[in-house]
């Protein structure tokens, strides 16, 4: 088994929380769990006035492409997706990719044309057991755990209604105390509430951040998330969480697809504040190319180059590919709100404009003003360097973003030919 860049980076996360510069992407495609149909997104086959979406065979295609690229550091899939590629494919086996799949679905993720089900309050459910993802069958032998994943996402999406988040919890617990048993790990996903009204708008961020720190406060170390998975509510409460417990390690969630600079400048100031690790689907599934567009998040990510610029040199890559892209240069480097539940409905955060001149909804909260050596955990930014990186790769902090964007251009020519 080859080390996983996951295991490898939360290791040096815990050893030094205050200075560790690294950045975990994962690609969430277990849409199939929720959006059913429309789960593998449009087909690029699709004509004018006709909805197409690609099928499964072509979305687990894209799957395979990605984890072969190696940027992102976990796929997130369902759990038959999962069987078809971890334990009977064992695309894996050989790859730095940690391979993770949903555990639960709660019912404000069941996104059925014509319901209504994510406009009522969330209730626990679960379709996939541990040993179905673990091994493909219900009861696994000791040995056979190894053969699929042993990473699940759990969610859980808060009411503020005494006896339903009760219940949820109790399911949450019982989860944990199999998965301690069974030797899988798991990252705690915490949707706003899916319904409006359930809290006062101004007060989800708190009441979200406490809720989390409540629910925690009473699990040891063997049965605690290796990480959440959280809405952005803004940088204040992001820094809050973070400073809160630095071992608590923050992840965000992508919300819909939105324009391609929502999903770079999502990253960018959500890192910015403290996040470790962005979970992106939607935003993902629904670019005009997957690779390259996972190419400049991991970019961002990294701190090699600006959302601004990113938006620019994609574009750029498109224009080589020959592929059109959804919006004009100018239409995508504007922001749109993000909606911040699975069923996109309820409050709206987008972070904040750049000097770009982007769009910002009136409702936004303000950061406060940043330097370029300060991070939300007072890390120093790492010394420039002055020669190119392994590979070739160049000192992005002493290049203009003209240079930059050319840079990558010439990257894409190379790698397509």
């Amino acid at each position: 088994m080859v080390q996983k860049s996951l295991d490898v980076k939360l290791a040096r996360i815990h050893a030094d929380p205050h200075g560790c510069k690294d950045f975990i992407l994962a690609d969430a495609k277990d849409a199939d769990m929720a959006l059913a149909i429309g789960a593998p997104g449009r087909s690029p086959e699709a004509h004018s006035g006709e909805l197409r979406y690609r099928s499964l065979s072509e979305f687990r295609d894209l799957i395979v492409q990605i984890v072969e690229q190696k940027l992102v550091d976990i796929m997130l899939m369902s759990a038959s997706t999962s069987e078809a590629l971890t334990i009977q494919r064992r695309l894996f086996d050989a790859s730095p990719v940690t391979p993770a799949a949903r555990a639960n679905d709660t019912t404000d993720i069941h996104i059925v044309r014509g319901s209504k089900y994510p406009t009522s309050p969330s209730l626990p459910f679960r379709t996939a057991t541990l040993d179905h993802l673990q091994c493909g069958h219900l009861d696994c032998k000791p040995e056979e755990r190894a053969l699929g994943v042993d990473l699940g996402l759990y969610s859980i999406t808060y009411n503020n209604d005494t006896v339903l988040d009760r219940a949820a919890l109790e399911e949450y617990k019982q989860f944990r105390l199999e998965a301690e048993r069974k030797g899988f790990r798991h990252f705690l996903e915490v949707f706003d509430p899916c319904y409006q009204g359930a809290v006062a708008p101004e007060m989800i961020p708190a009441f979200i951040n406490d809720a989390i720190v409540r629910t925690l406060g009473g699990v040891t170390s063997a049965g605690r998330p290796l990480f959440l998975k959280v809405v952005y509510h803004g940088p204040q409460y992001m820094e809050e969480l973070v400073r809160y417990d630095p071992h608590l390690v923050v992840g965000i969630l992508g919300g819909s697809a939105g324009t391609t600079y929502d999903a770079f400048k999502l990253l960018s100031e959500a890192r910015k504040y403290g996040a470790r690790i962005a979970l992106f689907g939607r935003k993902i599934n629904n670019s005009e190319n997957q690779l390259a567009f996972i190419h400049f998040l991991r970019l961002i990510a990294d701190g090699e180059i600006s959302a601004e610029e990113a938006v620019r040199a994609y574009h750029g890559v498109l224009q080589k590919l020959g592929v059109r892209p959804h919006r004009s240069l100018e239409d995508d480097l504007q922001l749109q709100t993000n909606v911040m539940n699975y069923g996109g409905n309820g409050v709206t955060i987008s972070p904040p404009p750049s000097s770009n001149g982007a769009r910002k909804p009136a409702a936004s909260p303000q950061p406060k003003q940043e330097t370029h050596a300060d991070c939300a955990c007072q890390c120093r930014a790492s010394a420039v360097k002055s020669e190119p990186a392994a590979g070739g790769t160049p000192d992005f902090s002493r290049m203009t973003s003209a240079e930059k964007i050319a840079w990558h251009k010439a990257r894409w020519d190379r790698i397509l030919g």
